[in-house]
């Protein structure tokens, strides 16, 4: 059984901390969050082990469950795998591709396992049908979902359209040719809403909207 640890305890670190809590094929030894108000809240009301230093955190597990915001994804996972530390990260796995590469390298060097939290792959609607999906040659894709702050440090397309271009890229066996897409920022300093037309070498078009200002959620 796996020692593991928590990096992080907002709203889906919390859900983290449960599940890992209730598997049978980890020991969950405790979480750190920088917000020790926070940290010492959560610790109170459901019991799992606040740890005030993440350096004590990190010494202490066999992996990192990562769940920060993703602008510090790249700064803990680094720091975790340099100490020899498997990892999994809530997806994105970071905000640039430069970091997500060094990340890969790192992975590598330190002969240590990485996972990113894409969920929709695991999702029962999209897991009934993959298999079945021979050849598409058009894919639209729509994902709107109402505001929440919660995201909202990265653009759309990392923070929703992201779980689309992974689903999407698991059924087209062909490579890229082309990507043409635009965005606007309405709320946040990033784009809140996302059109892409990807286009396939096998000539497979796929075109997607994501929006995180919608009236109602629609997958």
């Amino acid at each position: 059984m796996l020692n593991v640890g928590v990096l992080g305890a907002g709203h889906l670190g919390k859900i983290h901390l449960r599940l890992l809590n209730e598997s049978e094929k980890y020991s969950l030894v405790g979480f750190y969050d920088p917000d020790v108000i926070n940290g010492k809240k959560v610790e109170a009301e459901f019991g799992y082990t606040y740890y005030d230093n993440i350096n004590k955190l990190m010494d202490a597990v066999d992996v990192l469950d990562i769940v920060t915001p993703t602008l510090s994804h790249f700064e803990c996972a680094k720091k975790a795998i340099e100490k020899g530390k498997h990892i999994f990260i809530e997806k994105p796995i970071t905000n640039t591709l430069a970091e997500a590469e060094e990340l890969i390298e790192l992975k590598n060097k330190y002969n240590v396992k990485g996972q990113v939290g894409h969920v929709e792959r695991f999702n029962p609607a999209f897991s009934s049908v993959k298999d079945s999906i021979v050849n598409p040659m058009f894919i639209e894709t729509h994902r709107l979902a109402e505001f929440n702050p919660r995201g909202t440090d990265v653009p759309v397309v990392l923070d929703l359209m992201i779980h689309d271009i992974d689903a999407i890229l698991s059924v087209v066996n062909s490579k890229v040719k082309n990507i043409n897409a635009s965005g606007v920022s309405v709320i946040s300093k990033s784009p809140d809403i996302a059109n892409a037309r990807i286009e396939f070498e096998n000539g497979c078009v796929a075109n997607l909207t994501a929006s995180r200002i919608s009236l109602k959620n629609m997958r």
